[in-house]
């Protein structure tokens, strides 16, 4: 059982940065792969970072591309979300995510999921 705990959350000025921690537990090979996800009010979640726990190989969302990186510990059970010149448009509700298959890129696949931290960027 895969159970995963986000933090590091707030509230930033425009331009600020912040950085999320997802705390995991259960076996690496149920969480092949972790990820990032974002959801804000009225809208969609969508994907935003992967990162393969095993060759730690990322993938991100464009509109957080040279803004965003996803890494993990050397123990690969914390994950991280470093987000650098964040904007009023990243306010959402951030989730860890995991799944147990090696495509990492397929967002859909993303069965296991943490509570969510809250980022809001004021402009």
């Amino acid at each position: 059982q895969v159970q995963l705990v986000e933090s590091g959350g707030g509230t930033v000025q425009a331009g600020g940065s912040l950085r999320l921690s997802c705390a995991s537990t259960g076996s690496i090979d149920s969480r092949k792969c972790m990820g990032w996800f974002r959801q804000a009010p009225g809208k969609e979640r969508e994907g935003v970072a992967v990162i393969g726990s095993f060759d730690g190989t990322t993938d991100y969302a464009d509109s957080v591309k040279g803004r965003f990186t996803v890494s993990q510990d050397n123990a690969k059970i914390t994950v991280y979300l470093q987000m650098n010149s964040l904007k009023p448009e990243d306010t959402a509700m951030y989730f860890c995510a995991a799944h147990s298959s090696w495509r990492c890129d397929t967002w859909s696949l993303y069965n296991y999921w943490g509570q969510g931290t809250q980022v809001t960027v004021t402009s």
